[in-house]
C-alpha cells in the first residue's frame, strides 16, 4: 500500500490524543495506544513528545519511542515508570483510558529504517531502549522485507524483557538475550553487560548499520565495543535517554 506523502516528516505543534489501550509488558514498562485524529504516519524509529496539562495550567512535556506502524490513526507508545517520575508513571499507571493528552510529531530523522533499505542490520537494547527497535522489527514483518536483521538485547532479568512473545515469536530475526543481574537457570552465559563476545557473528563491520538504543552508559558502552570490533562510526546510529 502507498504511504502518505508526509510519512516520516516532522510535524510541528500539537495534536489531541485520546488514550485507547495500556498493555502491562514489564513491572513497570507499558504498552499505552492512542488515537490521533489526522495522524500523518511515521518510521520506525521517531518518536514524539506528548504534553499533560493539569487543571490549574501547569505542563509538562516528555519524549516517548513509537512501538509500531500507526493503524487507522493509532500509535504505540513505550512508557516506562520511573521512581518519582511526574509524567512517566502517571501515564503508565494513573492515566484514564479514555483521557486526552497532546503530541507533537513524529520527530526525528537519523534513527530510522526503511524497508528499501538492503544492508544487514544489527539491532542493540537496553532495556526499554527495545521500543523504537521493536518497530523496526515490525515493520520488515509487515513489508516482507527479507533484509537480515539480528538483536541483541540487554535486561537485567527475564521479567524485565519487553515484547518477550513477540521477539521469541519472530523467527526471521537472529535474537540473543543478556542478563546482567540475574539469569533463567538454564542460560549458561553468566549475568553481566554486554561484551564483544555476544556481538560475535552479528557484525559485518563495513556492512551492516547498527542501531544502538537505551540508557547513556548503556550506549557508549556498546559503541566503543562496536568501533573497537572495526565498525565505522557512520554505520552507528545512536539514540538515548535518561
Amino acid at each position: 500500500m502507498a504511504r502518505a506523502a508526509s510519512l516520516g516528516r516532522s510535524v510541528s505543534g500539537w495534536r489531541p490524543a485520546r488514550l485507547v489501550g495500556r498493555r502491562e509488558l514489564t513491572p513497570t514498562g507499558r504498552s499505552l495506544t492512542f488515537a490521533v485524529p489526522h495522524w500523518p504516519g511515521h518510521l520506525p524509529g521517531q518518536h514524539v513528545d506528548v504534553r499533560l496539562t493539569a487543571d490549574d495550567g501547569y505542563q509538562a512535556v516528555r519524549s516517548y519511542s513509537l512501538a509500531g506502524p500507526a493503524a487507522d490513526g493509532a500509535v504505540e507508545l513505550g512508557v516506562q515508570t520511573v521512581p518519582g517520575g511526574e509524567v512517566s508513571s502517571y501515564l503508565a499507571d494513573d492515566l484514564p483510558v479514555g483521557a486526552r493528552v497532546e503530541v507533537s510529531g513524529p520527530l526525528g530523522g537519523w534513527f530510522v529504517w526503511r524497508p528499501q533499505e538492503r544492508e544487514p542490520v544489527l539491532l542493540i537494547a537496553g532495556g526499554s531502549g527495545v521500543v523504537p527497535l521493536v518497530a523496526m522489527l515490525r515493520e520488515r514483518r509487515a513489508t516482507g522485507a527479507d533484509t537480515p536483521f539480528a538483536l541483541v538485547y540487554s535486561v537485567r532479568d527475564p521479567e524485565q524483557i519487553w515484547y518477550g512473545a513477540e521477539l521469541d515469536g519472530d523467527a526471521g530475526v537472529r535474537t540473543r538475550y543478556v542478563f546482567t543481574r540475574r539469569a533463567p537457570a538454564d542460560e549458561p552465559r553468566p549475568p553481566g553487560r554486554v561484551t564483544a563476545d555476544d556481538l560475535a557473528g552479528l557484525l559485518s563491520p563495513g556492512r551492516t548499520r547498527a542501531y544502538v538504543c537505551g540508557p547513556t552508559g548503556f550506549v557508549e558502552h556498546v559503541a566503543g565495543l562496536l568501533i573497537a570490533a572495526g565498525q565505522p562510526a557512520d554505520r552507528i546510529r545512536t539514540e538515548r535517554f535518561g
